[in-house]
């Protein structure tokens, strides 16, 4: 069904001129073409009739909307899923491989690299770190997510102005982002790892219960809160399918272990700050401040939710 909307769509923008200038032909009926979406679209190119045009997008529109929560329709999309989630076309591996080259990068007025900083492990140590965070650092007094760490790394152990990665932390055409790239690295060296949420420490159980409250709390213009797409199972956009978080399980834990992500329709990598940032946009909220403590307890919760979960990083998606 998608393929055959794809046809029509495409068809729509080659012959649009066509199709107005046969405006009041009357062309062939839909039954002419025995229900079959693609062999109307070949007889309606040859003949132009508007009518029939008319007719195809009717249904089109008719079949979208009746078949898009079929099971036919979730194994089409599936098998997108499957075509593009090959581990060696990935290239999200490109950015792994540029975050490796960052990681040991000499910067900064101390002129180190970042090989020396904690993500909770141990100075240096990568594997399963990011499995485990966000969580407290006592040298920070704070509870930190990946980005935020990395921030205040870099100042504290390079002496660099984190000025220009802040200003780059989501790449562009011809823009990279050293923080997506760096995430990428770190993410992916806890690959196999389980999702263990940390809340042992006061302040990570105080910022867990906040990211809660975030989670359900309704604001903004459209008077939206996350739970309004991902509160109960179900729910899509479009033909999007929106995991649930209301309740721990599968769905929370197959998201969160797959981000970083690289974003075909993007074509970039992507991390959970940028993944929040975009739901924050799409609500008609107040865009968040990069690595702010909200993030954070988001990303708590949403952990916690998500417990168990093996992390397949970096993944691809849509």
């Amino acid at each position: 069904m998608i393929a055959h909307v794809e046809h029509i769509l495409i068809y729509i923008f080659l012959n649009v001129k066509s199709l107005l200038q046969n405006f009041a032909e009357n062309g062939m009926a839909v039954e002419e073409a025995g229900g079959d979406m693609i062999e109307l679209t070949k007889k309606m190119c040859r003949r132009g009739g508007f009518a029939a045009f008319a007719a195809l997008i009717s249904l089109a529109i008719g079949s979208t909307a009746s078949h898009a929560q079929t099971p036919d329709a979730e194994k089409e999309i599936e098998r997108y899923r499957e075509m593009i989630s090959d581990p060696m076309s990935n290239p999200g591996f490109l950015a792994v491989d540029r975050g490796q080259v960052l990681w040991s990068e000499k910067r900064g007025a101390k002129n180190v690299s970042l090989e020396t900083c904690d993500l909770g492990l141990g100075a240096g140590k990568l594997e399963g770190a990011y499995a485990k965070m966000p969580r407290y650092f006592a040298d920070s007094d704070k509870v930190m997510e990946i980005e935020q760490r990395l921030l205040w790394c870099m100042e504290k152990i390079q002496g660099l102005d984190t000025k220009d990665v802040i200003a780059r932390r989501f790449s562009a055409p011809g823009r990279d982002s050293d923080m997506e790239d760096l995430v990428a690295f770190i993410a992916n060296k806890s690959t196999g790892f389980k999702i263990e949420p940390q809340t042992s420490h006061p302040k990570e159980a105080e910022l867990t219960a906040i990211g809660e409250g975030m989670f359900y709390r309704r604001a903004g213009v459209m008077d939206f809160a996350c739970a309004t797409c991902h509160g109960e199972p179900g729910k899509r956009i479009r033909l999007q399918g929106l995991p649930d978080f209301s309740k721990p399980g599968k769905q929370a834990q197959e998201t969160m272990g797959s981000w970083p992500t690289y974003r075909v329709s993007q074509s970039a990598l992507r991390t959970m700050q940028h993944r929040l940032w975009d739901c924050f946009r799409q609500q008609r909220w107040p865009a968040p401040d990069y690595a702010s403590d909200g993030i954070t307890a988001l990303v708590m919760f949403l952990n916690k939710q998500a417990a168990g979960g093996e992390i397949t990083v970096p993944s691809i998606k849509r």
